[in-house]
């Protein structure tokens, strides 16, 4: 009888594992393309004498090693997830949770139908450039550059996802060194007089700042614009509810945009107000007027020095604020109302002598009209007494403790307060003149907002002032001096009739209702401490670094597993062995290398694939002609059956199971390396060192990629 092609067993009761289909393909195919097609595969597919890994090419070996689950399920891999982890809350999750904590319902108290108008103050963005550090070595600067840039647009961004406010302004200082570049056209250099006053640590830089020019300044504005204006319509364009749409304004200029006084230079105040917009306006929002004034220019007027230049705008603007304030009310309410409010002349002829230019056609409705409330926007805080407290929500130092049985604030308190200073090119507060001529000249000021200072500070002043309240709003940006930034953001609610009177009558949840009841709500909306992540990221380094080296350390003494080596999967058979078992698979390791010259030789030789020769040992008997089929027929061999196997008995006659790789893994927790061959133990100092620089090094590339990433992404 013919030997059978699906004969499993052999004279050694071993299991052979029957042709596969596409073997059984192979063999019907042409002698000579079927050697062909075979030696393709037996160079991509069989390396060793494994049935496990025979099946699974050389090319995609390595990686199914690599990436066994085994391998990933370590110390060094989970302290990757654990960076990973802080990585997207430094740099994302923190924005978002933060501002999260400000939704405008978590503290608003206006009635369940009132529809308020949602406005945010940003202060003192400042964006860095060459002017803010100017010794800074330049891996670090440009860093600092990077890092405050994406500090700021992620916080904008949060805050139009999570807030969406129907309108936003910008207190002044919108960068840092604006005043510094020249301009294109005009003479932006430094008068006579002021030669000696600027610092002695930036009149080293002056000329190299000079080289500066419009071109520069022009990249600065529009890389402002891909921080803020970019993501204004973020949330979409449609305002809340009952409102009439949304703005940005951010034309009010602050002493680093432009300078301070008689410092500011014309044609850098026309650039600024080209681009963003005139310092002095009247906006009417949310049924409140809004008044922003060029306060550093007005600033000019107390200096002895020829500033009629610059302070002729905002002169011009204070003489007329009230005509202008009245126009913009009642175009506000003609809007309202459905009419379209326009300046109607009179079409006929006369002569020029003779005219009447007493009664001109005006769109001022005149004195005595309603007036909305009115709020004052300017950069520079207002004069206050000397050590005015500003309230326990400043960060740089809290109010100092009253004495027992006091109520009331500690007066005065110089370390709350903003202090009365000032030098080149700044001044923390307005010069008391100044600021009492401003509030009366604007009229029916209740509130006022400010920045320049980058701290809070929120005061009442004095009847001289209209005992306005002011708030003096914290800076945006970390680089700032304060660990946590911050923005205010106001509710307004002030519902009027069409002659402009609040017809608001319901509770608020403002105590009992007045002549003068409330119409706006202020919070601090804080942002990231941005040093504090910087602090969690450098704590996280030095338990990394100590968790890594530990383990190393541990690698020997404990005979734990590598992670330098890659982990040796070994074949596992389903039948036990017994101790000749053994004694031949010793023989088939010496007979392993030799068969597979032999074959190799074969193969280049012949068109026809040989038999599998009775000298190897993986099996002990097989059909000289090739199970079954003639010898001209034959165009392959199976694929040898696995050397290593896991045996019954432990050489002694003791029936227990056991496994060769049992063995070998032993020798790499021993610290046996397989690099030298097998045998060859490395040192103990040799393995630590080998497992702390490549687990630490894994770690580090790891985490630096996904922080560049975050970091290029914004």
């Amino acid at each position: 009888m013919a030997p059978s092609y699906y004969s499993t067993r052999s004279s050694r009761d071993h299991f052979v594992e029957p042709p596969s289909l596409l073997s059984r393909v192979i063999a019907g195919l042409p002698s000579e393309l079927s050697a062909q097609i075979q030696s393709l595969w037996d160079r991509n597919s069989y390396a060793a004498v494994s049935t496990r890994e025979s099946r699974i090419p050389k090319g995609l070996r390595h990686w199914t090693e690599r990436w066994h689950p085994r391998r990933l399920l370590n110390l060094p891999h989970l302290l990757v997830l654990v960076w990973l982890l802080a990585l997207l809350w430094g740099e994302r999750w923190v924005f978002e949770s933060s501002i999260k904590t400000c939704e405008w319902g978590r503290w608003e108290r206006w009635p369940k139908d009132a529809t308020p108008h949602h406005l945010v103050f940003l202060a003192d963005p400042q964006l860095i450039d060459p002017h803010s550090y100017p010794g800074r070595p330049w891996p670090l600067d440009k860093f600092t550059m990077l890092h405050t840039d994406n500090y700021l647009k992620r916080s904008y961004i949060s805050l139009q996802k999570k807030l969406h406010p129907d309108t936003i302004f910008f207190l002044g200082d919108l960068f840092d060194g604006g005043r510094e570049w020249r301009t294109a056209h005009g003479n932006t250099d430094d008068p006579l007089w002021a030669n000696g006053l600027r610092p002695a640590d930036e009149q080293a830089y002056v000329k190299k700042w000079k080289r500066y020019g419009d071109d520069f300044w022009l990249r600065e504005y529009n890389r402002f614009g891909r921080i803020f204006d970019k993501y204004w319509n973020l949330a979409g364009s449609d305002a809340g509810p009952w409102q009439r749409g949304r703005k940005l304004i951010s034309s009010l200029p602050g002493n680093h945009d432009l300078g301070f006084g008689a410092n500011i230079k014309i044609p850098i105040r026309d650039r600024f107000e080209t681009y963003f917009g005139e310092g002095n306006r009247v906006d009417v929002i949310g049924n409140h007027t809004f008044v922003s004034v060029d306060s550093v220019s007005l600033s000019a007027a107390s200096s002895p020095h020829l500033t009629k230049d610059i302070t002729k705008p905002v002169e011009e603007f204070l003489s007329n604020v009230q005509i202008i304030k009245r126009k913009a009310v009642a175009h506000e309410l003609s809007f309202q109302a459905g009419e379209e409010r326009v300046l109607r002349l009179p079409h006929k002829v006369e002569e020029l002598a003779g005219a009447d230019f007493s009664n001109f056609p005006t769109l001022d409705p005149g004195e005595g009209k309603a007036e909305l409330p009115t709020i004052l926007l300017t950069h520079v805080p207002l004069y206050r007494e000397k050590g005015t407290p500003c309230g326990p929500k400043r960060e740089h130092w809290p109010p100092a403790t009253p004495p027992k049985g006091q109520t009331t604030p500690i007066f005065p308190d110089e370390r709350n307060a903003i202090s009365l200073s000032g030098g080149y090119q700044y001044q923390n507060v307005l010069s008391e003149e100044d600021s009492v001529r401003l509030v009366s000249t604007v009229g029916n000021v209740q509130r006022v907002f400010s920045g320049d200072d980058h701290d809070y500070c929120e005061i009442v002043h004095a009847e001289n002032k209209n005992s306005a309240r002011e708030i003096t709003v914290k800076s945006m940006s970390w680089a700032m001096g304060v660990r946590k930034p911050g923005f205010l953001m106001l509710s307004m609610w002030n519902p009027i009739d069409a002659s402009g009177q609040s017809i608001h009558s319901s509770p608020s949840g403002h105590g009992a209702l007045s002549q003068a009841h409330p119409t706006t709500e202020s919070h601090l909306c804080l942002l990231p401490d941005q040093l504090g992540i910087f602090i969690r990221y450098l704590s996280l380094v030095i338990l990394t670094l100590l968790a890594l080296t530990i383990r190393a350390i541990l690698t020997p003494i404990l005979h734990l597993p590598h992670f330098a080596d890659p982990t040796t999967e070994t074949d596992v058979s389903i039948l036990p062995t017994t101790k000749q078992d053994m004694k031949r698979r010793e023989e088939d390791e010496g007979h392993r290398s030799s068969n597979s010259s032999t074959s190799s030789t074969s193969s280049n030789n012949t068109q026809n694939l040989a038999p599998r020769s009775s000298a190897a040992r993986t099996r002990s008997v097989s059909p000289a002609k090739g199970y079954g089929l003639p010898s001209s027929q034959v165009r392959f061999t199976t694929p040898p059956l696995a050397t290593s196997v896991p045996h019954y008995g432990n050489g002694n006659g003791n029936g227990s199971w056991g496994n060769d790789s049992d063995d070998f893994s032993k020798e790499k927790a021993n610290g046996y390396s397989s690099v030298g061959g097998k045998g060859q133990k490395m040192s103990p100092l040799l393995v630590i060192w080998r497992e702390a620089s490549r687990s630490i090094w894994r770690v580090a590339w790891v985490t630096v990629l996904v922080y560049l990433y975050l970091a290029y992404y914004g």
